[in-house]
């Protein structure tokens, strides 16, 4: 079993995850990323094989450098359509991080943007940063992304752009992270 829970987390047993089968150590933070990719799959109507998991981003800020978790990463016609972050608490105060994840994540603007704690989500547009929809009935549904898929501009990310997005990555996510927290490891 893979070890991925940090120690102030309260261990629950073990669970099977829903896109890939593997055994995972059960959590409450676990449970609620497991209904989030399941409403994804079963009433966005994605594929299994359309959703990355549990991604590993390397992230530098100057001389600092640090690895974090991304949940979620949802592809259409091969490209990353939505990124989705998972924390738990306050959806408003993770906004400029998750945006700034969708500019790091990809040498393109991911166009949808999703942060939820598991019994909410805001839903932003990765190019303006606008809150578009709330609620995680409103998580990437296949159909409408095909009808709008033609709106999505994939834009590249300016070198600027991405050493702003980065910085602020890091002071969200690392250096404001718990010291503690497994999902977020410093590197040299």
């Amino acid at each position: 079993m893979e070890n991925q829970c940090n120690p102030h987390h309260l261990v629950l047993g073990e669970l099977k995850d829903f896109l890939t089968g593997s055994v995972l150590t059960d959590t409450l933070d676990e449970r609620y990323r497991q209904e989030i990719v399941k409403k994804i799959v079963l009433e966005g109507r994605f594929e299994k094989k359309d959703i990355e998991s549990n991604i590993t981003l390397k992230v530098v800020a100057g001389q600092r450098k640090a690895l974090i978790k991304i949940d979620f990463l949802v592809k259409y016609q091969g490209k990353i359509i939505s990124i989705i972050k998972y924390a738990p608490g306050s959806l408003v105060t993770r906004r400029l991080s998750t945006l700034a994840l969708s500019r790091i994540i990809r040498p393109y603007q991911v166009p949808i943007v999703v942060l939820t704690n598991g019994e909410d989500a805001e839903i932003l547009d990765g190019n303006s940063g606008k809150v578009t929809a709330t609620g995680l009935q409103n998580l990437p549904d296949k159909k409408i992304i095909k009808k709008n898929i033609t709106e999505f501009s994939f834009k590249p990310i300016k070198k600027s752009t991405f050493d702003q997005a980065s910085r602020i990555v890091y002071a969200c996510e690392i250096d404001g992270a718990c010291p503690c927290d497994t999902d977020v490891c410093t590197i040299e």
